[in-house]
């Protein structure tokens, strides 16, 4: 196994952490500013819920679009296009708060149009990692690229609750500088291999393979699966909001820190598996890991203390951290290159389905049942999950080490 200061010599590998760090504390402080103003607004969870929900739409409608796009044109220059994307939804954040409207629906649109972008974004970036560096550091260059997400996710919110506190554009001129910033180190950055390009018109069938290699790939689809379902039930990050002014009663400073939790518990447990990342029994360790994230879940529900609410999210997001490193990893290592982009365009539609749509879940949950048990059941399915999918996807529990997975190359439909 490579270590962290071998991968970090490749300029490429060091050019994509540093575009990943702006885009990602800039995004983190965007919808730290963005929760917290509509719960402001409107004193409605399910508000918070419509703000998910928008997001994750458009990630659905563009599935198709989205992942062609990532295998037959330049990635970098994709990923540059929609950075800007990014930067112009903030700069409407920023208009839209000096105007002073009475009524959220302007919110609803702008985050709309952001998960279009974020949807045609995603795969493209996420396609890139693999050809970085030789295949051999590849498990690293995840290991790296989690590490820089997760710290950008503790400095992002702590920065996004001290400029909330002062003025919410604040907050969306600094998001909308830093994805621009990102822009840069995108560009600049030369393969150490050059991908596979698809070649074909833009057809349905072309498009669809991407969710045919998932359907007909037990591994990846059993994955992605449990991240979905796992994290739809169990994610009660959007309610942070909520939960820091109804169970805590703590303000903005204190909200800020709290949306940091999970970023810290990230980023600690990225820097372990930086040095001392998973290599056996891969698989079981999935599974574990994503029964912990829902135990943690139901704790942070049920509590009225700012510190145990607090630890919970550390040990939530730590856990999260080694599933999305597990997943990662499988998902590029399991998938031609040609199709990566679709394959991730489809990985990119379950993410998102277990973050925004579960943002969505959350809040009609929490209008239904209350917030303390919405969150705690939520965190109780989960559990459940994780021992459902031992059950349904032996391959998944059987899977000991990343180098036993090799490419499953599928045809691609004409």
């Amino acid at each position: 196994m490579s270590s962290a200061a071998e991968v970090l010599r490749f300029p490429a590998v060091r050019r994509y952490l540093l575009s990943t760090a702006f885009a990602a504390i800039g995004v983190n402080v965007l919808v730290t500013v963005l929760f917290k103003q509509t719960f402001d607004i409107t004193g409605d969870e399910l508000d918070i819920g419509f703000i998910g929900l928008a997001q994750f739409l458009p990630a659905v409608l563009l599935l198709l679009v989205s992942g062609w796009v990532a295998d037959r044109f330049d990635r970098r220059r994709v990923s540059a296009l929609f950075l800007f994307g990014r930067a112009a939804c903030a700069i409407a954040l920023v208009v839209y708060t000096r105007v002073e409207p009475g009524t959220v629906w302007p919110l609803f649109a702008i985050a709309f149009v952001f998960g279009a972008v974020d949807a045609m974004l995603a795969p493209s970036r996420r396609s890139i990692a693999p050809l970085l560096a030789p295949e051999r550091h590849f498990p690293q260059v995840i290991a790296l690229w989690t590490a820089t997400f997760t710290a950008s996710s503790i400095v992002g919110p702590v920065i996004g609750g001290f400029l909330y506190s002062v003025g919410p554009e604040w907050g969306y001129w600094l998001a909308g500088g830093l994805e621009l910033a990102a822009v840069v180190p995108i560009l600049l950055i030369v393969y150490e291999r050059e991908p596979e390009r698809i070649t074909d018109r833009p057809t349905l069938s072309a498009a669809m393979e991407g969710l045919r290699f998932v359907r007909r790939t037990p591994v990846v689809l059993a994955t992605i699966s449990l991240d979905l379902f796992a994290v739809l039930f169990g994610g009660a990050i959007a309610l942070i909001p909520a939960v820091a002014e109804e169970r805590l009663g703590v303000g903005d400073i204190a909200y800020g820190w709290l949306r940091a939790a999970p970023g810290i518990g990230a980023a600690a447990m990225a820097i372990v598996l930086a040095t001392r990342p998973v290599t056996r029994r891969v698989g079981p360790t999935l599974l574990v890991v994503v029964a912990i994230f829902g135990a943690g879940t139901m704790v942070f529900g049920l509590t009225r203390s700012y510190a145990v609410a607090f630890v919970a999210l550390v040990v939530v997001s730590a856990a999260d951290m080694v599933s999305m490193f597990i997943r990662g990893s499988i998902v590029p290592l399991v998938t031609p290159d040609d199709q990566l982009g679709r394959v991730s365009a489809v990985e990119g539609v379950f993410i998102g389905a277990s973050n925004e749509l579960g943002a969505f879940e959350s809040g009609v949950a929490a209008r239904a049942f209350g917030l303390p048990w919405a969150i705690a059941g939520g965190g109780f399915i989960t559990v459940a999950i994780a021992g459902g999918c031992a059950l349904v996807f032996p391959s998944l529990r059987r899977i000991d080490r990343f180098t036993d997975l090799r490419p499953e190359p599928v045809a691609t439909s004409p």
